[in-house]
């Protein structure tokens, strides 16, 4: 079921955040949703793997990366987990890789902007907490939807 952000405003303006216009989408799914997993992390990506390894049960993992347009957080390895273990999207404070690939797997993917170089592996970063961008805070197991045109977030499920 496509559930679009503009009709999720209008019904429920009160009850949902809505983060600044900042992000591209690279996924082969336009729109998603689910509920919230959290990840702070910067230029290591050691936690996302960890996370997209475990059940996904159509969640979002939101990754704060700090901005940084200087490596990729995800690539189509990743992402190719994320599909395997049922996740249903991701959204990159940062950049992503292997664009191309990506936007052919049924997966929703959003990012600041792509990047060819990887990653360090530091095993650093925190997980399941609240993050803040985009004029946003985004808490675990709180509901996010996307597509074209926006990222929304709530505390509950919204139809």
């Amino acid at each position: 079921m496509t559930l679009l952000t503009t009709d999720l405003c209008d019904a429920n303006e009160d009850k949902v955040r809505v983060v600044e216009p900042m992000f591209s989408s690279f996924g082969g799914r336009d729109s998603f949703h689910g509920r919230v997993a959290t990840l702070k992390l910067f230029e290591d990506n050691t936690l996302v793997r960890k996370t997209l390894e475990s059940p996904g049960d159509g969640r979002v993992l939101v990754i704060d990366g700090g901005g940084s347009l200087r490596r990729a957080l995800v690539g189509d390895q990743l992402a190719a987990l994320a599909v395997k273990n049922g996740w249903a999207g991701i959204i990159v404070y940062g950049c992503i890789r292997d664009s191309r690939a990506i936007g052919e797997m049924d997966l929703g993917v959003f990012a600041l902007d792509t990047h060819p170089m990887k990653t360090r592996k530091l095993n650093t970063g925190e997980a399941e907490l609240p993050i803040t961008f985009g004029g946003v805070t985004f808490a675990p197991g709180e509901w996010l939807y996307a597509d074209e045109d926006g990222v929304i977030v709530s505390t509950t499920a919204l139809h």
